[in-house]
């Protein structure tokens, strides 16, 4: 009777359990609702490898203003950040010295002028000799070339833009003594750009005068176009690198020293390509989602680099199974999907 009543105490406990399994059953993260997602084809195709090189951006065309001859700085009219036209003042130097030459020379070329004058009645009366005359010419010849000699040095103590411009530094000022082959200034012209890079040897022969290649500046959104329109017969012995340099299309945003990269083809690969929207990051860690057998399945995947609105995968994803393109920070591992047409 004993034995009986344990038994029966038993089967009633394990009845008891069954039905509570029955009434509420365990829940586990493959169910959920039904997700509308949209879905991409991973697609791999040919890329065209490539090596970044940096460079800077600079103008095309610039200059460092110098004056021609000595003199003290009175004027310095060039200010960083000025914009100024062909021919306008930059700095004036004091020439007074010049300018006392300039009335030297004067007055010789006038008694050189008289002298020939008379010389000249003098050879048609045979009072002088041919040779005579010829003397007096000749000093006049000089006492002109003299005259233009000052002169042009005077000209030379207006030192004035050599182009339309930007003033970008200023070098002297006031009271300074300015000298050949001492700076007074830095001018650029605005508006047209290129990227000087120093390409290594070994890359040296995927580039061409005329060639058009990707250039990334880093405070611009948008790829560049550069076209190669220089490049150095030699090398530099120390880094063993050829200077190249891009022309650049004219977009704002462009300034002078910008750092930048330019993609140097090197070679064709396959790769694997998904829409940029398809992995999130968790942690240290890059998800998506495929759809397999109308449900959303997790995957660990491992990116490469960016092209556009896609991404490159390495690995996670095979060629031709469907990614999961939006909302996918929302699902789960295991979620019921329906795709959208």
């Amino acid at each position: 009777m004993r034995t009986l009543s344990i038994t029966s105490i038993a089967l009633a406990a394990a009845s008891l359990l069954a039905g509570c399994t029955k009434e509420k059953p365990v829940i586990t993260e493959t169910t959920g609702p039904v997700a509308n997602v949209r879905v991409a084809i991973a697609k791999a195709g040919a890329h065209r490898a490539t090596e970044e090189v940096i460079g800077t951006v600079r103008p095309k065309l610039s200059a460092t203003v110098e004056a021609k001859v000595s003199g003290r700085i009175e004027q310095m009219r060039a200010v960083p950040g000025k914009l100024v036209k062909a021919g306008d003042l930059l700095a004036q130097l004091d020439m007074r010295e010049i300018q006392a030459r300039v009335e030297q020379t004067k007055a010789a070329l006038q008694q050189a002028d008289r002298d020939l004058t008379r010389f000249k009645t003098l050879l048609e009366q045979k009072t002088v000799t041919q040779s005579e005359y010829d003397a007096v010419e000749a000093r006049q010849r000089i006492a002109k070339a003299g005259l233009t000699e000052m002169e042009t040095l005077l000209d030379h103590a207006r030192v004035v833009a050599p182009f339309d411009g930007i003033i970008t530094r200023k070098l002297a000022d006031v009271g300074d003594l300015a000298a050949p082959g001492k700076p007074l200034c830095e001018i650029e012209k605005p508006g047209e750009w290129r990227l000087e890079a120093d390409v290594p040897e070994a890359l040296i022969d995927r580039v061409q005068v005329g060639a058009k290649m990707p250039v990334q500046v880093a405070s611009l959104t948008n790829e560049l176009e550069g076209v190669v329109s220089e490049i150095a017969p030699s090398s530099d012995p120390i880094s063993r690198t050829f200077l190249v340099k891009f022309d650049l299309p004219s977009v704002p945003g462009l300034r002078a020293g910008q750092f930048g990269r330019v993609a140097v083809p090197v070679g064709e690969s396959s790769v694997l390509r998904v829409p940029a929207s398809a992995v999130i990051q968790r942690g240290q860690l890059e998800i998506a989602f495929v759809v397999a057998g109308q449900r959303a399945q997790l995957r660990l995947v491992k990116t490469g680099k960016r092209f556009g609105s896609e991404l490159e995968i390495v690995s996670g994803i095979a060629d031709g199974e469907q990614v999961v393109a939006d909302g996918v920070a929302q699902l789960r591992d295991g979620q019921p999907v329906e795709v959208k047409p």
